[in-house]
């Protein structure tokens, strides 16, 4: 159906990671293109805080291995890239710059930043231009549980 589909993953759940990849991967053309893409948002005051750019780096390092490894685990080829910046941008950036034709992204319990700021999925959908599929379908973990402590780990 799709020859290019960024997915974005996020620091969400491990099941909708897994969710989110296997619809990719139901969706993507023989011999089309799954770009597995995480933004690590920029922390405007790292030059007043005094935070090292080599944290940075070893973010994108652990985010990249953490995909990599889950990617492997489902069997799914992609390719993986880890920026740092203001995500809905970037996803959208992304999406331009290799003609890409679905971005999947999944969607969250909104809190107040969401309807002060906008959610970067609204940006996204605002912005694109190529289709969003937006999984709507939000995890049940509960506070403490293994899941929980599972998740957590990923990202």
């Amino acid at each position: 159906m799709y020859r290019m589909i960024i997915c974005g993953i996020g620091m969400g759940s491990r099941q909708t990671a897994n969710r989110l990849l296997r619809r990719a991967a139901a969706l993507v053309d023989e011999g089309g293109t799954i770009l597995v893409m995480h933004v690590i948002e920029n922390v405007p005051q790292r030059r007043l805080t005094g935070i090292p750019e080599e944290s940075e780096t070893a973010a994108i390092v652990d985010a990249e291995k953490k995909l990599v490894s889950l990617c492997k685990e489902l069997g799914i080829p992609v390719m993986i890239e880890v920026r740092i910046g203001a995500a809905a941008s970037l996803l959208v950036s992304a999406a331009r710059e290799r003609a890409a034709d679905l971005i999947l992204l999944s969607s969250h319990v909104p809190d107040i930043t969401d309807y002060v700021f906008s959610s970067i999925v609204e940006k996204v959908v605002r912005h694109a231009g190529c289709s969003v599929l937006v999984d709507r379908r939000l995890a049940q973990v509960h506070e403490g549980s293994a899941l929980q402590a599972e998740d957590a780990a990923l990202l």
